[in-house]
């Protein structure tokens, strides 16, 4: 099913969608962090510090930051990769699922509301 939206009626579904966000207390991600964690949830692993890097076009330290603070929350965990150690693989959690399900959540229930 296509929307069509203006850009303004677009940033107001974001700016009503953010709101919400900070009034639930959910945990408050950057634009990197969230690019990160939904790219981990909605593309197939494996993914790796090294593959996120390269597709955010960012050094491995900047993934290895935001990996840090979101691991820190529980939405994603690390591990060494067995076949490669030198690749760091990063898993899905629980908590991170539920996360992303509950701001999915949100931002329907936001747009019906425009």
């Amino acid at each position: 099913m296509a929307v069509e939206l203006s850009p303004t009626q677009a940033l107001g579904l974001w700016h009503r969608v953010v709101i919400r966000q900070v009034e639930e207390d959910a945990p408050d991600l950057t634009s990197r962090q969230m690019a990160i964690l939904l790219h981990i949830y909605l593309i197939p692993p494996p993914h790796t510090v090294r593959g996120l890097a390269s597709l955010l076009g960012v050094t491995k330290p900047v993934i290895t930051r935001a990996l840090d603070s979101m691991g820190t929350m529980g939405l994603v965990e690390r591990e060494r990769d067995t076949r490669d150690r030198r690749n760091v693989v990063i898993k899905r959690t629980v908590a991170g699922a539920l996360y992303l399900e509950k701001f999915g959540d949100l931002i329907i229930d936001q747009a019906r509301k425009a």
